[in-house]
């Protein structure tokens, strides 16, 4: 170390370049950890991550090239940011209001789809040519989705510009991820019995149709559903 404090990079390195090589090292490693740490939507916690782990690098070389050994450097940034388990929690938080957002999303527009078509199909007559039982499941079904769907607009709402008027409600986001738990439930019931009754319609083909569409939105909605819960839990 050199009178001043400074390390000494290795040889042919300026000391300047070995302080930016020596934060980024660091950077990754926390980047890494916070990374395991959290859950969420993964373009969003990539970003956040990205941002987090630029500003520590970005200040630990600051403190090197001042002078400061490197170790000291690295304390004196991480007090100034925070330890992973100190900062997790807030990215976590949100972190969850986005995947919120993106599950209720994904509920506001998949959930009604199945209840208008079996609302087409019963209005227009078609739904007569179903069997009963499916016919029977029509209006449960149909009445859960709807009823998922009036909540995640809900929640959109909350965690939309309102939210900046008004706190977050701590329940939102376990109330949003068994919310479309349930409607990926209606969604893959509603694809197998229309699967199932397709072959006993006369209209066979619009019923078919309408059990592939419900099966592909129980694909997204489930999926989406499930990271909801992970970070309701986290």
């Amino acid at each position: 170390m050199s009178g001043t404090g400074r390390r000494a990079g290795p040889a042919g390195e300026r000391p300047e370049e070995y302080a930016e090589e020596y934060a980024d090292e660091y950077a990754d490693e926390y980047a890494a950890a916070l990374a395991s740490a959290l859950r969420g939507p993964v373009r969003a916690k990539a970003r956040l991550v990205a941002e987090i782990r630029d500003g520590l690098a970005g200040t630990v070389a600051a403190y090197a090239a001042e002078g400061l050994p490197h170790d000291l450097a690295v304390r004196r940034a991480v007090r100034e940011f925070g330890t992973v388990a100190e900062v997790a929690p807030a990215c976590q938080r949100e972190l969850t209001v986005a995947q919120v957002r993106h599950t209720a999303r994904a509920v506001a527009l998949a959930a009604p789809l199945p209840a208008v078509c079996w609302y087409l199909f019963l209005a227009t007559g078609h739904g007569s040519q179903l069997p009963l039982a499916a016919r029977l499941l029509a209006f449960p079904l149909a009445g859960v989705a709807a009823a998922a769907a009036l909540l995640a607009t809900a929640a959109l709402a909350a965690t939309g510009p309102l939210a900046r008027r008004l706190p977050t409600p701590r329940r939102l986001p376990r109330a949003t991820a068994w919310a479309s738990t349930a409607a990926g439930v209606c969604l893959g019931v509603s694809a197998l019995t229309l699967a199932a009754s397709s072959p006993l319609s006369g209209n066979w083909p619009a019923v078919a149709l309408a059990g592939a569409l419900a099966a592909a939105l129980h694909t997204v909605v489930a999926s989406s559903a499930r990271a909801c819960r992970d970070c309701a839990g986290a």
